[in-house]
């Protein structure tokens, strides 16, 4: 009695922590409550606690708390057989006596451990295989409370076998997966359509609906061959349904049963019933018994689809309307024109598709998201005709151009209704969408050319006529009209800049098609030259002018692409001669002007406008990038103008802050230029407005240097900079680029980092430009065998990095972005000296030997810097952790006396850090990581273990340090064999490397950590992984040389999938 009294007591007070720890308001307290509760999920000991809290607990969070812990003990911990078969059972009787009173949270998450103990056992004992009889037992019970947690143990049970889980390897959650699927899913899909069947009634509980017809969406949803459906996108590729399906698919009764369903009910469940017809649309092909019994699906199919769309049903709900349309998409991408034609009532069919598709363009408010996937039909309905050889028409020559033109009407109208409200979201400011819905249009616009192209002019030609009389007219600031004129050239413009990027040979012949582009792109260059004269000079900010000459840009990106160039211009006569009549432009020379003009134009008249900005830097880059077209671009007098004008004078957004990052690309395209030619003059020439910046801040004395003007001048200065390096691929180019820097200007950077080093705004690009700077890509850094220029530019890299490091080291973080403010710089500084390190272009040795500092300071420095972050502020910074393990692995490859001469703490700190690495999931850290052990291990080998006494100082600290922490080298061996052996590693080879080196230096750790492995795994199987590890060392020597490494490599390989065999 006494003991019961106690017992309540205690779970009286735990109830009273679970209450805190699910409901509380206050951090702390909550915090308090989850470090007293953490034992129930992380000690196998509480276990038994947690179906005591189950069996005596009335409240709910205490409840939810048991499961949870057991949930996490189930999934993480590895449990006895017995005991997870003990727990399932307990599980499912308690669900069945108790199932009716919980809250609907407790028996979600019991069923959940139920679903997650019965997968992860699923291959280790049969009675983990009855889950779907034990799931039928409660749907046979007379109460509805039973009726849904069965359905609901089934839903919970698909959905986990559908995905993978965290610490289980995806080979072997592949293995339960398939499984599972030909033991179970058939089964489970047949009890989703019968309770379907039996809930069709409008008494029927909508709950029990809502389970069953979840669960029917889940088994069609089913990861059938393991390919790992994005689950973020919309499409839903072939469903390859096992052929034992066939006859449930097969039955006219279970599509109907769907189309029933969306017909009488609302959404979710009308919606999800919709959602199985597009998973049925997308069976594939070869699942059906013959052409016959396909064509009767599809019949039965387009039947059901054309009902909807003659009564309307459903539709004014959003969630069925997108649905819908995702279906109709899906028909045509799974079934082929020749066939859809051959069906009764097609004529029907496609005549409603068509309103259907008007009427949703003209709702553009309403169906803007579900368009693309309408507009996706007809785009491969047109691809399709060529290929359609028997006698039915497809009829789309009627209903193609009625919907380009309701395409642009609804267009014209959005323009006008958002004018008119002032409110809403204008889709020209969604470019995600825009792309979606232009990215089908150029099929729908070139299969009828000539009809939609003079559509288009006959729109285009009136709207320019009164655009062109409103630039001679001053601003009247009281009228839309402008602005509305604006908005239906902008659709036009990104419309037509569609159309030519989806150049093809279609219906008409190649040349008539080049002869409508010619028309269509001279109305675009007409609107070019009027956009920016007169009175339309003067709306520069107003947003629907920065909209239209954003989509001019565009349009100018898809002609370049496939009208500009050598091959082009031969090739496309009958273009050039349109625009020659209609324009005055004869060549792809007098085009490629226009279109470098405009990009001065905008760079020059947008200082705030980022989005036009960006789009003019982006385009006038992709022009110097191509080889013939940057060449091309020299000859041009507009680029020339911009080489010897690259000012602020000229271009003022280089002025302005918020654009700061945009002068790197800026000034990357004007060096990707400058250095096309070999003219040093011509360099020189260029680089004087820089040159004269350098020169404005060196004569400013210490005492003004840390003035705003200075501030901003200097961060213009670094970006310039940057893009200016790297734009130099050549010894040649980084030449010209050195000489103008080293020695004259050098010593301001190491000012400027001494003056601002409290400024990340400041600091930051400079270090980024250093790092540039630094970076020997395509061996661009090859100075002369007798030039000291690789040590000269070391030491100022030095002299920069000591003055960051000690001057970031002294200072106070008061900011709550330490990231910002700190790490930025940390990770960018230790940049430079990797890049510096690795660069092959200093010899190391000549600092030691003459005694000069500059190599001891910067390592000393970089080892501080990164030595005092706190080891999980690295691994919480992905650009942090790849700049500090880049680093280590260089120290280790070519400084590992840097390293061994620390003390003992710091170097057992670097192993754990490296430790830590090999089990970060970016690949490239953990291949880092992998690297810098094995240097390590293979230095003791070769030094100690192999050898004599160990004879050198650095050989000598390595035995210290390795006798004073003996457990480093072996934990990281067993980490390794952990990482190998449960996980998917993606960089076996780079792992395998530091196992042997690991192995060989202490064969009776690796014995160990076999022990240990072994004892981990079911007793039926450790007789078979013991004989694994045995053939590990087959043939492997006593030898880190290449080709016994190769052998260690092969067996590992051998050795992981022997073990994961069963």
């Amino acid at each position: 009695m006494q003991h019961l009294q106690k017992l309540m007591e205690s779970l009286s007070q735990l109830e009273v922590l679970c209450e805190r720890l699910y409901n509380s308001q206050d951090p702390s307290e909550r915090a308090h409550a989850e470090t007293t509760l953490q034992c129930f999920s992380v000690n196998t000991e509480y276990i038994s606690q947690c179906q005591l809290i189950l069996e005596n607990s009335t409240s709910p969070y205490a409840q939810l708390l048991a499961s949870s812990s057991l949930l996490k003990q189930v999934t993480e911990r590895t449990l006895s057989l017995q005991l997870r078969i003990d727990i399932r059972n307990y599980v499912l009787g308690y669900l069945a006596t108790k199932g009716q009173g919980l809250q609907p949270f407790v028996t979600s998450s019991l069923i959940q451990l139920l679903a997650r103990i019965t997968k992860l056992g699923w291959n280790d004992d049969d009675r983990f295989r009855d889950i779907v009889k034990e799931a039928m037992k409660f749907m046979a019970q007379a109460t509805v409370e039973h009726f849904y947690i069965g359905l609901k143990i089934l839903n919970q049970l698909v959905a986990e076998m559908n995905q993978a889980n965290p610490g289980l390897s995806l080979t072997h959650h592949r293995k339960i997966s398939c499984s599972f699927r030909d033991l179970a899913l058939f089964q489970t899909f047949q009890i989703s359509l019968t309770s379907l069947s039996q809930l069709k009634s409008d008494a029927a509980d909508e709950r029990l609906r809502e389970q069953a017809i979840s669960l029917a969406l889940k088994c069609l949803s089913f990861d059938f061959v393991g390919s790992s459906m994005d689950e973020s996108s919309e499409d839903v590729g072939t469903i390859q349904i096992p052929s034992l399906w066939r006859p449930l698919l097969e039955d006219p009764s279970t599509m109907q049963l769907f189309f029933d369903y969306y017909a009488s009910t609302k959404p979710p469940l009308s919606n999800e019933a919709l959602e199985c017809l597009v998973r049925l649309a997308s069976v594939r092909r070869s699942l059906f018994s013959g052409e016959t019994e396909r064509l009767k699906f599809l019949s039965q199919m387009m039947r059901g689809t054309r009902e909807i769309l003659r009564t309307q049903q459903g539709l004014s709900e959003h969630e069925n309307y997108h649905e819908y349309c995702r279906l109709l998409g899906r028909l045509k991408t799974n079934y082929q024109l020749s066939e859809l034609v051959t069906v009764e009532n097609y004529a029907d069919w496609i005549r409603l598709v068509a309103e259907f598709t008007i009427k949703s363009l003209q709702s553009w408010q309403w169906a803007s998201g579900s368009v693309y996937y309408l507009l996706s039909l007809w785009a491969r309905l047109i691809t399709s005709v060529p290929y359609l050889k028997n006698d039915s028409p497809s009829l789309l020559d009627g209903y193609v151009p009625q919907i380009t033109e309701a395409f642009i009407t609804s267009r014209f109208d959005s323009v006008k209704a958002l004018l008119q409200e002032n409110s809403g979201e204008d889709p020209l400011d969604n470019p995600e969408q825009l792309e979606d819905q232009l990215e089908s249009l150029p099929y729908l616009c070139r299969f009828q050319y000539e009809k939609s192209s003079s559509y288009m002019t006959s729109l285009l030609d009136p709207i320019l006529q009164a655009y062109t009389e409103a630039a001679r007219l001053p601003i009247n600031p009281e009228s839309t009209t402008t602005q509305f004129m604006e908005g239906q050239l902008t659709w036009l413009v990104h419309i037509i800049g569609a159309i030519i990027r989806g150049k093809q040979t279609s219906m008409s012949s190649a040349e008539l098609q080049e002869a409508i582009d010619g028309e269509l792109t001279a109305r675009v260059f007409q609107l070019i030259q009027v956009s920016d004269s007169g009175s339309h000079i003067q709306r520069y900010t107003e947003r629907s002018k920065q909209r239209l000459d954003f989509a001019i840009l565009s349009f100018f990106q898809n002609f370049r692409r496939v009208y500009v160039g050598d091959q082009a211009i031969h090739s496309s006569k009958q273009l050039y001669t349109r625009l020659m009549e209609l324009a005055g432009l004869q060549d792809h020379m007098m085009v490629l002007n226009v279109v470098v003009s405009k990009i001065a134009t905008d760079l020059k008249c947008y200082t705030k406008c980022e989005e036009v900005i960006e789009q003019a830097l982006n385009l006038f880059q992709e022009l110097a990038a191509g080889y013939m077209s940057g060449k091309l671009l020299l000859k041009l007098d507009a680029v020339n103008y911009i080489l010897g004008h690259h000012t602020r004078e000229y271009f003022p957004f280089l002025d302005e802050y918020s654009s700061s990052r945009n002068r790197t690309t800026f000034y990357f395209t004007i060096g990707r230029l400058l250095f096309m030619e070999d003219s040093p003059s011509k360099f020189k020439a260029s680089i004087a407005p820089l040159q004269q910046v350098f020169l404005n801040l060196e004569a400013i004395p210490n005492a003004a240097f840390r003035s705003d003007a200075v501030k901003f001048a200097l961060i213009g200065l670094m970006r310039d900079m940057r893009g200016l390096t790297m734009a130099t691929n050549s010894r040649r180019t980084f030449g010209l680029l050195f000489e103008w820097l080293y020695p004259a200007h050098t010593p301001l950077l190491v000012r400027a980092t001494s003056h601002w080093v409290d400024t990340p705004e400041v600091t930051n690009p400079l270090l980024k430009f250093m790092a540039e700077f630094v970076f020997n890509k395509t061996q661009r850094l090859t100075f002369d065998s007798s030039s000291p220029n690789g040590i000269l530019l070391f030491r100022e890299v030095s002299k920069i990095l000591v003055a960051y490091g000690n001057g970031i080291m002294a200072l106070p973080i008061t900011s709550s972005d330490i990231y910002v403010h700190k790490y930025k710089g940390i990770w960018n500084a230790l940049l430079i000296l990797t890049r510096a390190l690795a660069g092959n272009y200093v010899n190391f040795g000549v600092f030691e030997l003459y005694g000069d500092r500059a190599l001891a300071d910067a390592l000393d420095v970089a080892l501080k810097i990164s030595l005092a972050i706190p080891l999980a502020d690295i691994m919480a910074y992905r650009k942090l952790a790849r700049a500090y393990f880049a680093f280590l692995e260089v120290l280790c490859h070519n400084h590992i006396t840097v390293i061994l001469n620390l003390d003992t703490a710091t170097f057992a700190h670097i192993l754990g850090s490296l430790e830590s690495g090999l089990k970060c999931l970016d690949v490239s850290i953990s291949s880092q990581c992998a690297s810098a052990v094995d240097n390590l291990a293979a230095f003791y080998f070769n030094n100690i273990t192999s050898g004599e006494a160990p004879s050198s100082t650095t050989a000598i600290n390595l035995s210290r340090h390795i006798a004073e922490c003996p457990t480093i080298f072996p934990e990281i061996l067993k980490s390794l064999f952990e990482i190998v052996l449960f996980e998917d590693c993606a960089n076996q080879w780079s792992l395998s490397r530091p196992m042997l080196s690991l192995i060989l230096i202490n064969e009776q750790v690796f014995s160990d950590i076999k022990v240990q492995i072994i004892g981990t795994q079911p007793l039926d199987q450790q007789q078979r992984l013991a004989g694994c590890f045995d053939k590990l060392m087959t043939d492997v020597t006593r030898t880190l040389e290449p080709k016994n490494r190769d052998k260690f490599t092969q067996n590992l390989t051998m050795f992981r999938h022997d073990f994961h065999a069963k």
